[in-house]
């Protein structure tokens, strides 16, 4: 599996990845699908920013972008991962966030902020793992298929290797 900057044909896998997630898991509160023109879109718009774990196919992705509009907001990113469920516990999902930390160094970032779904603790887990901070939890604040999910807000203070 490597780890590659993501590219306009990549789009169409990404969105079948991050469907999976929208319209079948309560992780995240949106509950539109992606088009793969959207996410071609992003990906063109966020270049340095969005990666894919290819291990013959898409097996995952992550990208970052502003965390909050505002210059007060300009050192903290907010990112987003989706993995295969076939490539979960594979060292994949590290891989991705070294990479999108590294980058967000690189870019003059000083925070990576992750905003999880109280419904995904695997995710809470993961981010945990690597080391990010739990600082936030805001219950009740998203609304997906009839329930009321909480948000659990974490982060990372990204420093130079």
């Amino acid at each position: 599996m490597i780890i590659r900057p993501a590219k306009g044909s990549d789009a169409a896998a990404v969105a079948a990845l991050w469907n999976v997630m929208i319209t079948q898991t309560l992780f995240t509160f949106t509950s539109q699908p992606k088009t793969g023109a959207e996410v071609e879109a992003l990906i063109a718009g966020r270049a340095g920013q969005f990666w894919v774990a290819d291990a013959e196919g898409v097996a995952g992705f992550i990208t970052y972008g502003a965390f909050r509009s505002g210059v007060g907001y300009r050192d903290a990113v907010e990112h987003s991962i989706v993995l295969d469920a076939a490539a979960q516990g594979a060292g994949a999902g590290r891989a991705l966030m070294q990479t999108a930390c590294d980058a967000a160094i690189a870019q003059g970032r000083r925070v990576m902020v992750a905003a999880i779904s109280g419904a995904n603790p695997g995710a809470v887990g993961f981010h945990a793992a690597l080391g990010f901070d739990h600082v936030g939890r805001m219950p009740r604040i998203g609304q997906k298929n009839g329930q009321q999910l909480d948000l659990i807000l974490m982060q990372k203070m990204l420093t130079p290797r």
